[in-house]
């Protein structure tokens, strides 16, 4: 096993417990596709370095002793567990071309669904929850197949640029964010609202949009402050 010096330094030890905290959550949400997709955290020393879930382990059994930690090539540093290659073309591009600090990428039903219309995406005009999104979402409309080269993950990248929220066509979605709580908070209520869409949708009768400026008002609303999203992880932390 390969050990990196600061790999059980507080800070990363911190960072190892929320990546595995949001993992678990994650497959108690219902969020997880076998022992597919991944979650990332860079660390914060401008390094290029990263935390990401282990290959071959299913979300809910994950603790912070099983987070790998990875060079921005995809070279493992430290960590007892093998890394799946295709883990690192996505989220090693959107690290470090779009700047992001935590990157979920998921397969989640009703999220992905959306990906499988022509539209793409949320609809941000709808539901409450919805518009805590609106001007945070790109969509990837173009599907290349499974990203297994660094050139997909780069322009999957590109497509995501500063949003905090890609829908990838045919596939899946991505969320990202700042900090781990901030960015899990939305994973989940970005799942509750394209839940809603594809509920309404189904019952065939038209949808009732609220007004573009109420929704942005709505959106700041939510985002002026993120206590809320701070609570709702230390509630996890207590029942996983």
């Amino acid at each position: 096993m390969q050990h990196s010096d600061d790999f059980d330094s507080p800070p990363v030890r911190q960072l190892r417990e929320d990546l595995a905290l949001a993992l678990r959550a994650a497959a108690h949400h219902g969020l997880a596709e076998g022992v597919c997709n991944h979650f990332s955290a860079e660390l914060p020393d401008g390094s290029g370095r990263f935390l990401l879930n282990p290959r071959g382990l299913a979300w809910s059994e994950v603790q912070a002793g099983d987070i790998v930690m990875v060079d921005a090539h995809g070279e493992r540093l430290a960590g007892r567990h093998a890394v799946e290659p295709t883990a690192m073309f996505i989220h090693a591009a959107i690290h470090r071309l779009c700047g992001q600090a935590v990157v979920l990428h998921t397969h989640m039903p009703y999220a992905t669904a959306l990906t499988l219309t022509t539209d793409g995406a949320l609809d941000t005009c709808l539901s409450q929850n919805a518009m805590r999104f609106d001007g945070r979402v790109a969509v990837d409309g173009v599907y290349n197949g499974l990203a297994l080269d660094a050139a997909e993950g780069e322009r999957i990248a590109r497509a995501l640029g500063r949003a905090d929220v890609g829908f990838l066509a045919n596939h899946g979605v991505v969320v990202c964010g700042a900090r781990m709580d901030h960015a899990y908070d939305d994973l989940y209520y970005l799942e509750r609202a394209c839940m809603a869409q594809v509920l309404a949708q189904s019952t065939g009768r038209p949808l009732r949009r609220v007004d573009p400026a109420l929704v942005a008002r709505v959106c700041a609303q939510t985002l002026g402050e993120r206590l809320q999203s701070e609570l709702f992880f230390e509630a996890l932390r207590r029942q996983l």
